[in-house]
């Protein structure tokens, strides 16, 4: 786990101090503040924390803090709400603001322990996601326009087959394609690589076939194996494959009678 801090704010100095040694009991780094005008006046210099603050603060009370703590930090800093007052109305206030959770006093320390690891360990997992999405980003750069237009197709779902046929070149160039797109974003199997593509929110727009249609489409109508009018591309060059003639003897598919011999 990341070495993230946590920032207490209440004006009870008996409260203050006894929250103070309980987190940093459990190896947790803590800083104290005495109110919400303080603990914005002192800032903290830190990519990622947890606040837990009291409700009832004579000059700015614990909504104001969240209010002006979510207009610097957005949902990224985690707030936990402790308060001697169980007022339902403030709690749903508080909960719609977006706090992690709303404990009244008196609590069990362990509560309390358990709610900020809980924080602590949702700062981690969304650090490793961004981080994650940095990389894919960085993979994703390396790749030509048309190295491109195969990722989001295979990321899509779609054969190598149906690829070659909307962009126009052979089943052949695909496999040579996906192999270099396989390479530069370092991915060891097609579940990997989508993945990766899940990361980076692809795909933000489906890529268009020269048809004008989604590449996904390909997985709604793909033809029968070896059914008349097949559309193949094989080195650039498309054409259809002819219907298989009936077999003497046999009864044709769909006719209902038998095929003379």
């Amino acid at each position: 786990m990341t070495d993230h801090s946590v920032f207490v704010i209440d004006d009870d100095d008996a409260v203050r101090d006894s929250l103070l040694c309980l987190l940093r009991a459990d190896g947790i780094r803590t800083r104290a503040f005495a109110s919400g005008p303080q603990f914005f006046d002192n800032f903290p210099d830190v990519p990622s924390a947890c606040v837990v603050t009291d409700v009832r603060m004579p000059g700015m009370d614990g909504a104001e803090v969240v209010r002006r703590l979510k207009a610097l930090k957005g949902h990224s800093w985690p707030v936990v709400v402790i308060t001697g007052h169980a007022e339902v109305p403030l709690a749903v206030q508080m909960m719609k603001a977006g706090v992690v959770d709303y404990i009244e006093k008196p609590f069990e320390p362990n509560r309390l322990i358990e709610v900020v690891r809980g924080s602590l360990a949702h700062l981690d997992d969304e650090l490793l996601h961004r981080k994650a999405t940095e990389v894919t980003a960085q993979r994703l750069a390396r790749l030509t326009p048309r190295e491109s237009e195969v990722f989001q197709a295979l990321i899509e779902g779609c054969s190598n087959k149906h690829i070659a046929n909307d962009l126009r070149i052979s089943p052949r160039t695909v496999e040579i394609f996906r192999s270099k797109v396989m390479e530069k974003m370092e991915a060891a199997n097609l579940s990997a690589l989508i993945r990766m593509g899940l990361q980076a929110g692809q795909p933000r727009n489906p890529p268009l076939s020269l048809a004008g249609r989604p590449m996904r489409d390909c997985l709604q109508d793909r033809p029968r194996p070896g059914a008349a009018g097949d559309r193949l591309v094989a080195d650039g060059r498309a054409y259809s494959r002819p219907a298989t003639p009936a077999t003497p003897g046999r009864t044709s598919r769909g006719s209902g009678t038998r095929a003379r011999p």
